[in-house]
């Protein structure tokens, strides 16, 4: 099979460059040398494994994704950029027609999955690439489609915690609540309580300080009315690796499903572990 020509956008941003970085060292991929950025990045290159990418900032991303597509005949877009960049980075990409794996959390998710519907390409749009935590959501899910209400008239606290820089609340705790709704229990994200103190984060909550630049911890807890059941689910995880793993199979399975003609369709993660 072909190596997959594969764009990184976000650079010089944590994720995208760990991202990049796992693209270039494997034999499936050509990690393309460019990168949409954002338009305050002042530096012109980012350095991925001793090579030089690019960085392309909002006014100039016309003109360089119409050389970029004239040079090559296909490619996969990655983005892991900025929340409030999702939906203008989806526009961007569904109106030059550009199959796209979004990384990025944040944004309206229903005009995010309209927009590719209705400019008939092909995307994997999840709130985390991480395989394991996929998993979890996925028994989550089929707990609340066979057991609706299991968990009524429980409550539920929701805590999570992301490095300082991470402007949103995690999208993975909003996906997951939706689902706790279903099984019964009223709660929103906005309840969702947020740690972004480093400080807090290594002496209270115990995440270790080489992890305190790139973690998600997140623990769910649903008591009972009567207070004598309580379950509680956590997945923490340290680094960045996970996810830029399961990117990467996203990346094989979007790049698979364009081969076969896919458009105008949606792809999760749960369908990439499917898949």
């Amino acid at each position: 099979m072909d190596r997959i020509k594969v764009m990184v956008n976000g650079l010089p941003g944590n994720m995208a460059l760990n991202v990049a970085q796992h693209v270039e060292q494997d034999n499936r991929f050509d990690l393309i040398p460019y990168s949409l950025t954002g338009p305050d990045i002042a530096a012109d290159t980012c350095d991925v494994n001793g090579h030089a990418v690019r960085l392309i900032t909002p006014d100039d991303r016309e003109e360089a994704i119409t050389r970029i597509a004239g040079d090559l005949e296909t490619f996969i877009t990655v983005d892991y950029t900025h929340p409030t960049a999702v939906n203008d980075n989806a526009a961007f990409y569904c109106r030059r027609r550009l199959p796209f794996v979004m990384g990025t959390t944040g944004g309206n998710r229903d005009q995010l999955l309209q927009a590719v519907t209705q400019a008939g390409i092909a995307a994997v749009i999840a709130p985390n690439m991480a395989k394991p935590i996929v998993g979890l959501q996925a028994m989550l899910t089929y707990a609340a489609a066979e057991f609706p209400g299991l968990f009524e008239n429980y409550t539920l606290e929701v805590r999570e915690s992301h490095q300082h820089g991470k402007a949103d609340t995690s999208g993975t705790a909003k996906a997951i609540v939706t689902t706790f709704n279903e099984l019964g229990i009223p709660f929103t994200p906005e309840q969702i309580f947020k740690e972004r103190d480093p400080q807090a984060q290594k002496e209270i909550w115990g995440i270790p300080e080489e992890h305190l630049r790139g973690h998600a911890w997140h623990t769910y807890t649903a008591t009972s009315q009567d207070q004598t059941v309580q379950l509680a689910f956590t997945h923490n995880i340290n680094g960045r690796s996970v996810y830029a793993l399961g990117t990467l199979d996203a990346v094989v399975y979007l790049a698979q499903k364009v081969r076969a003609g896919a458009t105008g369709e949606v792809f999760s993660m749960i369908d990439v572990l499917k898949g």
